[in-house]
């Protein structure tokens, strides 16, 4: 019985813990009051790739808005 306990009491842990990381993860990005994302500063690649795949470039968040490939590998 005491093993069953603490096995419910580690699930309901971990269950807290990864609802804490879903809200925060969705807190964060640059998602505006409406719901969308700003996509001030991105190229027309970047652009189709978020719309066809999901993908959000790696310098959407920062505050600097290049059309340069940064860290990219192989860009142009």
């Amino acid at each position: 019985m005491k093993r069953q306990t603490t096995l419910w009491i580690v699930i309901g842990v971990l269950f807290v813990v990864a609802l804490f990381l879903v809200f925060q993860a969705g807190a964060t990005g640059s998602v505006t009051k409406s719901g969308k994302i700003d996509m001030t500063g991105w190229t027309e690649n970047e652009i189709m790739n978020y719309e066809m795949h999901g993908t959000i470039p790696a310098g959407a968040g920062s505050s600097s808005s290049s059309s340069s490939s940064g860290g990219m590998v192989g860009g142009c």
